[in-house]
């Protein structure tokens, strides 16, 4: 049965975004806007779409969490092995989107895409809830596996072998990775589609020169 989507409309009406009030550095507008989504009690709002590139040189995307965001740019931690670990080994750049309805607001990120420091992944390792560190140790993520039974046997391993331990060594295959933006744009949507979008580029001496986009 086909879907008819072309009545599902909103009249967005809850802001503005306007240059008087956009600051020149564009992670100080992000600190702004991600605190607000807090605020506003958003389910997760440090979820982002990650989009990657395979080998075909088409895109792949999917759903990570936001877990920093430091002078450099935005931290989110997966394993390694994964697909889109092995699509950013091969095609290191990226794009992202965190989408904040409730708030009328979206940040599209682009940039390069590179590991973070070993002791940074390590220490938000060591920041997880057990169960959470186990899951990495036992999701081998992305590969082809014949059932649930898998998961849980692999579990129930590890559980055993770190049993007497408080925290688990961080496996090598999980870390982090930091997606340096050379482009960032924030969207609020406004009445009669006639969006108000500012994005933020970084030039070749690492300034930021900011621009209004036509809805």
């Amino acid at each position: 049965m086909p879907i008819d989507a072309t009545n599902l409309r909103e009249d967005y009406q809850a802001g503005e975004l306007l240059e008087a009030d956009a600051p020149q550095d564009p992670f100080e507008l992000f600190r702004v806007w991600f605190k607000n989504a807090q605020d506003s009690k958003i389910p997760e709002p440090n979820a982002m779409v990650l989009a990657t590139i395979t080998d075909q040189n088409t895109p792949a995307a999917r759903v990570v969490l936001l877990k920093q965001m430091d002078e450099r740019g935005f931290i989110f931690f997966t394993n390694y092995e994964s697909r889109k670990g092995q699509e950013l080994a091969a095609h290191p750049n990226a794009a992202a989107v965190f989408n904040w309805l409730k708030l009328q607001q979206q940040v599209r990120i682009e940039g390069r895409v590179e590991k973070v420091a070993d002791q940074v992944s390590a220490n938000y390792f060591k920041s997880r809830p057990r169960k959470s560190q186990i899951g990495a140790w036992v999701s081998n993520q992305s590969e082809v596996i014949s059932g649930r039974d898998v998961l849980e046997a692999e579990q129930k391993a590890v559980e055993e072998k770190y049993a007497n331990e408080d925290t688990l060594p961080r496996p090598a295959h999980w870390g982090g990775y930091v997606i340096v933006p050379s482009l960032i744009e924030f969207w609020q949507g406004r009445r009669s589609r006639l969006h108000d979008r500012l994005v933020y580029r970084r030039d070749e001496n690492g300034a930021w020169n900011r621009e209004r986009l036509a809805p």
